[in-house]
């Protein structure tokens, strides 16, 4: 049974050599190729580009060839200002310096398709410039390569491409992680997890991570009821911005972390607040505050009127947060809102139910609602008490397997 903490993605299963790498051998090869060519001297092509959609493998596979090859890795990522001077002081300095140790050096820059064009102006050409001048291999990653201002880079580099991963590399790979987790979940389960996820690796392990909180078996309904969480910001980071916040500013920040829809967001903090705040003094006060934006949630429904989200928002996160003030420190784990579990029982009980309700207007020459109404009552108590008729009735309206099951309930 795995408890959730630090983000499987990060660390525990962030490959840490070329060969953990699931899928993209092609490009791993090429890669590797290209990285143990600098041996030999400076190749023609001293930077290489990663590009590909998001969780293909594209970051790691840097990190791990710097492992696996015996080199320093220098990264500049998305979150640091990328600006001409800054370009020029990290990867400038680093291509043309050797470094303290006399090892080698391998330098990324990761998501170049993320600089802006206005805020870091001239930082292209500050990154060609370090291509020109370097000593050492260069590494850079991007989703998207094909925009306009990208040219010049792709005219410098090495291109190689990243693709989705597909059943036959996610699944085994998959599987290697539930056995070391301990974890059952059938070939359906998965298979709906890298659909869902486009063969994005580091948001199906990350959907796999808050499925597998708290239990041994994951079921294909359980997977199904992930239709709303995000893959922007995990939700259990986006609910400790909000329960351990010390702030209310950080603690409204859990909005932009995430894309959750906000009432999906209500639920998940509805039904954590009690358990997350021990004290009942502060339990107390967190639910106030969840009053407080359930009625501006409901009058926004009833009016349209959505000046009265900010309130909502506040109430519901800064609100939440500002009322830990007695509770006691302390990892408690998260549970999946039992509403929207409700709910998604009832949609599927409701589908069900028309589903067989057709069937039986077919037959019977009824509409499907006079069919639910008059004679589902009487088909339910045969199946649950008349075995050998239940039979002969299933194969006369063609009921599938997961209809009989409801109708035996």
């Amino acid at each position: 049974m795995a408890t959730f903490g630090i983000p499987w993605t990060q660390k525990k299963y962030r490959p840490r050599n070329l060969d953990d790498i699931a899928g993209n051998k092609e490009p791993l090869i090429s890669f590797r190729k290209w990285l143990s060519s600098w041996e030999k001297g400076i190749p023609k092509k001293k930077a290489v580009l990663l590009y590909g959609p998001a969780g293909t493998g594209k970051t790691v596979t840097a990190e791990a060839a710097s492992r696996d090859l015996n080199f320093d890795l220098v990264e500049m990522n998305a979150s640091d200002k990328r600006t001409t001077a800054s370009i020029g002081k990290i990867v400038g300095t680093a291509a043309g310096q050797s470094s303290l140790l006399g090892k080698k050096r391998l330098i990324l820059l990761d998501e170049v398709d993320g600089i802006d064009s206005r805020a870091d102006r001239g930082a292209v050409e500050a990154i060609i410039s370090a291509i020109k001048k370097t000593k050492w291999p260069i590494v850079l990653t991007a989703n998207d390569p094909w925009n306009p201002r990208l040219a010049p880079l792709r005219n410098t580099c090495l291109m190689i491409q990243f693709k989705k991963l597909g059943l036959r590399d996610s699944i085994p790979y998959l599987k290697k992680i539930c056995e070391k987790e301990s974890l059952e979940i059938d070939d359906r389960a998965l298979k709906f997890l890298v659909e869902r996820n486009e063969g994005d690796m580091r948001s199906i392990i990350n959907d796999l991570q808050t499925l597998s909180t708290g239990k041994k078996t994951i079921s294909y309904d359980d997977v199904t009821l992930l239709g709303w969480r995000d893959r922007k910001s995990n939700i259990f980071e986006v609910l400790g911005n909000v329960f351990k916040a010390k702030t209310c500013s950080w603690a409204r920040k859990a909005i932009e972390l995430s894309e959750v829809n906000y009432e999906m967001l209500f639920e998940w903090i509805y039904e954590n607040a009690p358990t997350q705040l021990s004290d009942p003094r502060d339990r107390a006060k967190a639910l106030q505050a969840l009053a407080k934006a359930d009625l501006f949630l409901k009058r926004i429904r009833q009016t349209q009127n959505w000046r009265l989200l900010s309130y909502a928002l506040d109430f519901m996160t800064a609100g939440v947060a500002m009322s830990r003030e007695h509770t006691t420190p302390g990892w408690v784990k998260m549970r999946f809102p039992e509403r929207i579990k409700l709910r998604a029982k009832a949609r599927r009980e409701k589908a069900l139910r028309t589903s067989i309700g057709r069937k039986i207007a077919t037959k019977c020459h009824l509409s499907t609602g006079r069919s639910i109404q008059y004679f589902m009552p009487y088909i339910k108590q045969i199946f649950s008490n008349k075995p050998r008729d239940s039979k002969s009735i299933a194969d006369w309206l063609e009921l599938d397997e997961e209809m009989i099951e409801y109708l035996k309930q």
